[in-house]
């Protein structure tokens, strides 16, 4: 028999995860675009593929600002307000991207300071996406019942995917039947436009979701935390239980440091972070039409195959969300890295061999499809759950901070590294894949089942 309260605790997942699907908007809409802005701004002023490189990956600047002040606004605001603020800079910076020009400069002149402003909203738009990445999965991991944390905290990856998926038909659906003239001129517009409705959608809905009763019992809000508890839990009786072990792991709070659990905990969230951008998941996200381009695909045609790739990772993020509460965390990391690897290391041979076919599109999808089963969802599952109550909000700033860095890295390197040896650039992300089994065996502890205070045992101890 359940003792907690499906609907509600569904509803309010719901709501945050379109915190997740915002995340995957942003991040992919520039898939779509890509092209555009280099023949809009880059080419007319000259400008280098590292220059290239880095206008596509602005946005990953402002994701690490986010990531890295998500935990001093999480909790100075509360998880709830942060969310609504990075809603709001979803929205201004989907409209600021799309007209980076308004009011200040000519549409048909190009210039750096119009590059700067399109990177800066991109930027803008980057911490809201920081903010979220590090406190939608935090907030549904404090509302979440130990049985389901896991699942739940997996529909925000499913969100991301879900919103990657629908910004790839977004941008397939404004390019389909026109010109390269008028996608270079008006429809890149309308793709970075087009996620101002979302993100109108997320605040508003935000204000019908308490906050986490985590994160009230850290402000000394009891009685608050527990009606919430006694919401999302059938039992008054376990919601009181809940709360007890909640302000047990709280005594002390005020006097406590980062390093209060030993460093091994905060060296875990950051590899599992690192690790989870250095397998070359999102230059594969980014990049998707580009590189089915590379194979002799049109460029209609190249945005269709991003759509298919997109199914694929909806497919395969739903297996992780059914399996990451029965089978485990590491289970599941371990054999997503595997399958990373054989993708990844044999794009590399059919590279150095100089083959783009269908064989080559086969071994994307089995690493996406590696990836989406596994280090896609579980490393946020991860990140929401290992660090103890006292340290969360700090510790996953940390941890996210460097998994956007570690994406800027990747992704602002692909361009130069690409004309240095694609051979080299898929060798590498092989051999990160390799490297993230073995920490994953060596170093990880395995999570299923345990509350978060039961997790906060294992570094007590």
């Amino acid at each position: 028999m359940k003792s907690y309260n499906s609907g509600y605790i569904f509803g309010i997942t719901l709501v945050a995860t379109l915190g997740g699907l915002l995340f995957g908007y942003d991040t992919a809409v520039i898939s779509g675009a890509e092209q555009s802005i280099q023949h809009y701004l880059i080419e007319p002023l000259g400008l280098s593929a590292f220059a290239h490189g880095a206008t596509v990956s602005s946005a990953l600047i402002g994701c690490i600002i986010g990531g890295a002040i998500s935990g001093l606004l999480s909790n100075r605001l509360g998880r709830k307000r942060t969310l609504q603020l990075a809603g709001l800079l979803f929205f201004t910076s989907a409209l600021g991207s799309a007209f980076p020009e308004f009011l200040f400069f000519k549409r048909d002149e190009p210039s750096l300071s119009l590059l700067y402003m399109f990177n800066f909203y991109r930027i803008w738009g980057g911490i809201g996406v920081g903010l979220a990445s590090a406190v939608t999965p935090t907030y549904i991991s404090e509302i979440s019942p130990k049985e389901i944390r896991g699942r739940l905290v997996s529909f925000n990856q499913f969100a991301i995917i879900f919103g990657m998926l629908v910004v790839y038909f977004v941008n397939w659906g404004i390019a389909n039947g026109q010109t390269i003239e008028w996608i270079n001129d008006i429809g890149w517009r309308y793709m970075f436009a087009s996620e101002a409705i979302p993100a109108g959608l997320f605040f508003t809905l935000l204000f019908l979701v308490p906050e986490s009763p985590r994160y009230l019992a850290l402000k000394k809000k009891d009685d608050l935390a527990l009606n919430v508890l006694e919401k999302i839990n059938i039992s008054k009786e376990r919601a009181k239980v809940i709360l007890d072990e909640i302000n047990f792991t709280l005594s002390g709070v005020a006097k406590s440091r980062i390093f209060s659990y030993g460093k091994k905990v905060i060296i875990i969230g950051i590899l599992l972070s690192v690790f989870q951008q250095f397998v070359g998941i999102n230059v594969v996200l980014y990049y998707a039409p580009r590189i089915f381009e590379s194979m002799g695909v049109a460029r209609d045609a190249s945005m269709l195959q991003t759509i298919v790739m997109g199914f694929v990772n909806v497919v395969f993020t739903v297996l992780a969300i059914l399996t990451v509460d029965k089978w485990g965390r590491k289970p599941l990391l371990i054999t997503g890295s595997i399958g990373m690897a054989v993708g990844m290391i044999a794009i590399s041979i059919l590279s150095y061999l100089n083959i783009f076919s269908i064989l080559t599109l086969v071994f994307i999808i089995i690493f996406t499809a590696s990836f989406m089963m596994s280090w896609g969802p579980i490393c946020w599952v991860y990140i929401s759950e290992l660090f103890p109550n006292k340290i969360r909000g700090q510790s996953v700033a940390i941890a996210v901070a460097f998994q956007w860095l570690a994406n800027f890295i990747i992704s602002s390197t692909y361009p130069g590294m690409m004309e240095f040896s694609s051979t080299f650039t898929y060798g590498f992300y092989g051999a990160m894949a390799l490297l993230s089994a073995i920490f994953v065996w060596r170093m990880v502890p395995e999570t299923k089942g345990k509350s978060l205070e039961e997790i906060e045992q294992i570094w007590k101890s």
